[in-house]
């Protein structure tokens, strides 16, 4: 089982991760790390924190000689912005600001002053998480599954659908990584830009909504015997407990919701017996496809082999340039909110923290089904997993009983 733990504040010397359960063997350097790092701190909007910190993450155990030993990897990414906090007096911060974590840390933790929440709760931690989901991904590459993500909205500005749905899922990702707003619709890219700017000049912030979605996975992933275990209950966990997201769906779930059950549920057709389209000309016979992804790639909590895609929705950055009303609790007067540095928009950012909280819950589920405590013990169990096919599947296909006293 796969667990991880991150801890630093958002001005203090360092963010830290342990991530334990990984198997040995997978090759890993923190080179492998940088990319999506580097990815983490680029998007149109991002504040001034991105211009001084330039995230390298170290990794202090676990990996000797190019590969991951089975022992639980540390890896620490330092805070170059320390340094003018090191010997500096801080101010009291005594004014919650609406939508962060001032006012509901303090009441939970007892906090005599508001930055203690804001240290932790800032989202500069989720560069120790982009760390972890980096090594989670090298993971599942090992078995040929691919995350990416990509924007599809920012203050209301939203990509065209038809536009999207031409263009394969790798060519979504592939575009997204071309500008810095993460959108792979370019023709919405110049419209989005415009209006992250008026919300610069209105000195206020916008939110959005991103994409993530796996390729490549095995069907049977997560159960359906229980809660904890359904892989949809997880993924929805882990994508909504980004900092600012307010609602996460596997695949179209509230459009849906609207809809016949007849015009939702993935049909299933069996190849080499009924007309084939042509996404399913030269496929094997025999095997048992579907010809839409309404269910975003699972079904009962289980991978159904589909790609999976999830859908995330993040709220304005709560810190604006514009005071919101507030009340100092030192005096009990009505006061101003006190702006902290922090983005205009944090969209494409977040998607990118998205993939890795998205890879680590199913590079958990993959470890989950193949056991292993090395990658060599958990290749071939991974080319013996039953598949969408009918030889995979025999049924006895005769009257019984459950047999219960």
């Amino acid at each position: 089982m796969l667990h991880f733990l991150t801890a630093g504040e958002s001005h203090g010397p360092a963010l830290t991760a342990i991530l334990e359960g990984l198997p040995a063997g997978l090759p890993l350097s923190a080179g492998d790390l940088a990319e999506d790092l580097a990815r983490r701190q680029t998007a149109y909007g991002a504040g001034g924190r991105m211009k001084i910190e330039s995230d390298r993450a170290r990794v202090l155990s676990g990996v000797m000689a190019g590969q991951t030993t089975g022992a639980p990897i540390a890896l620490l990414i330092e805070n170059k912005d320390f340094a003018k906090w090191r010997e500096r007096d801080i101010d009291p911060m005594t004014t919650p600001r609406p939508g962060h974590a001032d006012l509901t840390g303090a009441v939970k933790y007892g906090y005599r002053d508001l930055r203690l929440s804001l240290e932790r709760a800032s989202a500069r931690e989720t560069a120790a998480r982009v760390a972890v989901g980096a090594v989670c991904k090298a993971l599942l590459a090992q078995f040929g599954v691919r995350v990416g993500s990509y924007v599809t909205m920012i203050g209301g500005v939203e990509a065209d659908r038809e536009r999207l749905a031409a263009l394969s899922f790798e060519q979504r990702f592939d575009l997204a990584e071309g500008n810095d707003l993460r959108c792979p619709d370019l023709l919405a890219v110049e419209a989005m830009r415009a209006r992250v700017w008026e919300c610069m000049q209105a000195k206020d912030t916008v939110g959005g909504i991103f994409e993530i979605v796996a390729l490549g996975l095995p069907p049977g992933l997560g159960s359906h015997v229980h809660f904890d275990r359904r892989l949809s209950g997880r993924l929805l966990g882990a994508v909504g407990s980004i900092h600012a997201i307010k609602g996460v769906e596997i695949g179209p779930a509230f459009e849906n919701a609207a809809k016949y059950g007849t015009e939702v549920h993935d049909e299933i057709f069996l190849t080499g017996v009924e007309v084939e389209t042509r996404e399913e000309e030269g496929k094997a016979e025999g095997r048992l496809v579907r010809r839409t992804n309404r269910a975003g790639g699972l079904e009962g909590g289980i991978t159904t082999g589909e790609p999976l895609v999830m859908r995330a929705a993040m709220k304005p950055i709560s810190t604006t340039l514009n005071p919101l009303r507030s009340v100092d609790l030192a005096t009990g007067q009505p006061d101003r909110t006190t702006y902290e540095r922090s983005d205009f928009n944090a969209v494409p950012r977040a998607g990118v923290v998205g993939e890795a909280m998205v890879a680590y819950v199913l590079a958990d589920a993959l470890l989950e089904k193949l056991g292993g405590d090395s990658i060599a013990e958990m290749q071939p169990r991974f080319e013996s997993l039953r598949q969408n096919r009918l030889e995979d599947l025999p049924m006895d296909n005769t009257p019984w009983r459950f047999g219960f006293e």
